[in-house]
């Protein structure tokens, strides 16, 4: 099996000032850095997201790039973007992968780790 060096991070954060609780309608942000270990340049040409709130109910979602982008990733560089999702609960985690192609042409799935979105405990 052929493993590629793409170093996936990601960190979230909760949007209470966009989230409405009473309403089941909470928002998290989520930046991804994706860095090219490889020797090889590589084009990030979908994604693919499994996203799972407290109820287990899953939302697949799929489609071109990422923010309007397919971007290419030059060895030893980074591509970092921001996206949001909206949960109706308040904690949730997403996963997936990326598909992407080097520029010897080989396609292949990066994937993306389990990362929880979770609301900060609120104190009464």
């Amino acid at each position: 099996m052929i493993t590629h060096p793409i170093d996936i991070n990601v960190t979230t954060t909760y949007l209470a000032e966009h989230s409405e609780p009473k309403k089941q309608r909470f928002v998290f942000t989520y930046t991804i850095t994706i860095k090219n270990l490889s020797e090889l340049p590589t084009k990030l040409l979908s994604r693919h997201w499994i996203i799972t709130d407290a109820n287990d109910v899953v939302q697949e979602v799929q489609g071109e790039g990422v923010i309007g982008e397919q971007p290419r990733i030059e060895p030893g560089a980074e591509f970092t973007y921001s996206s949001g999702v909206v949960l109706e609960t308040g904690a949730g985690t997403m996963e997936g992968s990326y598909q992407m192609r080097n520029d010897d042409g080989e396609l292949f799935d990066a994937p993306i780790p389990t990362f929880a979105l979770t609301r900060p405990a609120s104190l009464h």
